[in-house]
């Protein structure tokens, strides 16, 4: 943590703006990386719980897309969208979010994944264009417990890979 000439905590420039959710994965972080990056994965446990995800096109590679829809689990598709701008594997993934690629409110991301041992802390920092987007992503979309049950499908998924030997 920085601080001010008095001693206290520097705030963010962007602090009103942010989410940062992370979780520690018991599993080796080339593994999570791989399960976060491959379109065979990510189908498998994108989304928050009661969703699931179709995949219209994928390239994963720094300005490489992934044009999808979320699927509610109460029957509403939401049209996703996301570029790549930075992938620096397996420590560091830069994004871009919305519904499209002309989306005013998309958002950006930084996915970290950190060895821990044996496990990995993955942490997903994100920046909104404004503190308004942000407040009606946590109020309306519940984008906090979202990322959480997310990162809690990643989880699950990989420990699912790693009892079954699937590792590479």
């Amino acid at each position: 943590m920085s601080t001010t000439g008095q001693g206290t905590p520097a705030q963010s420039a962007t602090a009103d703006r942010e989410i940062v959710i992370s979780r520690v994965i018991d599993a080796p972080r080339e593994l999570v990386f791989e399960a976060f990056t491959e379109v065979r994965h990510l189908s498998r446990w994108w989304g928050p719980e009661g969703f699931t995800t179709t995949t219209r096109s994928f390239e994963f590679r720094a300005g490489g897309e992934w044009d999808f829809l979320m699927h509610g689990p109460d029957g509403t598709d939401y049209t996703e969208w996301i570029t790549w701008i930075e992938i620096d594997p397996p420590e560091r993934i830069v994004l871009l979010h919305g519904e499209s690629r002309d989306d005013p409110n998309a958002f950006d991301s930084v996915l970290t994944f950190e060895a821990d041992g044996e496990a990995t802390r993955i942490e997903m920092h994100t920046v909104f264009p404004s503190k308004e987007v942000r407040d009606e992503a946590v109020e309306k979309y519940h984008a906090i417990e979202g990322g959480q049950q997310t990162l809690s499908s990643l989880a699950d998924y990989v420990g699912e890979l790693v009892r079954n030997g699937v590792e590479d």
